[in-house]
């Protein structure tokens, strides 16, 4: 009986051990606070749900974009070496050789919005305010024709701003899959 119990003993620690030595330490990083983790815990659905109070004009957003993301995509949003351009590509979807930009192939500016404050700038993700992620928006939405120069954008009013791909997405027929969402 005593070897079933140290065999089993010795079975237990060395499978123990094995999994440990098993899992990776990279001693990278630190875990995340809970200030992070709530900069970074909104939503934002397609029809604004979720978007923050705030606003940013096109003149404020062309001053930052200069600043923290034309050496990346550009000084007129055409893309650098392997970033993306993000103005462009109007009606170039259907071709062989499609440039997915912000004007040819985002179907909601609320989207951009988004994106922008949890990704972006590139080096430094969700460091920009609210304010400033507006800002940007419509600066990158002015560069694609989208909006006009004048343009302040607000929680109000980006969800309205009508995308030129808005409809090109098609509903997703899975049966596991809301009625009415696109892919």
């Amino acid at each position: 009986m005593n070897r079933r119990i140290m065999a089993l003993s010795v079975l237990l620690i060395s499978v123990t051990f094995l999994s440990v030595a098993q899992t990776p330490r990279y001693n990278i990083g630190k875990p995340a606070i809970a200030e992070e983790i709530r900069k970074r815990e909104t939503s934002v659905a397609p029809d604004g749900t979720g978007l923050p109070v705030g606003s940013g004009n096109v003149e404020e957003g062309r001053h930052i974009y200069k600043v923290l993301c034309a050496s990346c995509h550009g000084d007129k949003g055409q893309g650098v070496g392997e970033y993306p351009a993000l103005a462009g590509g109007q009606h170039t979807l259907k071709s062989k050789d499609p440039i997915l930009t912000v004007g040819s192939y985002w179907p909601y500016a609320t989207t951009v919005w988004d994106y922008t404050r949890r990704a972006m700038p590139y080096q430094r993700p969700g460091t920009l305010t609210r304010n400033e992620t507006y800002a940007v928006t419509a600066f990158i939405l002015f560069m694609n024709g989208i909006v006009d120069q004048k343009m302040e954008l607000n929680e109000k009013n980006l969800p309205k701003v009508k995308m030129p791909n808005r409809e090109g997405f098609v509903s997703d027929p899975r049966p596991d899959v809301p009625v009415g969402t696109k892919n």
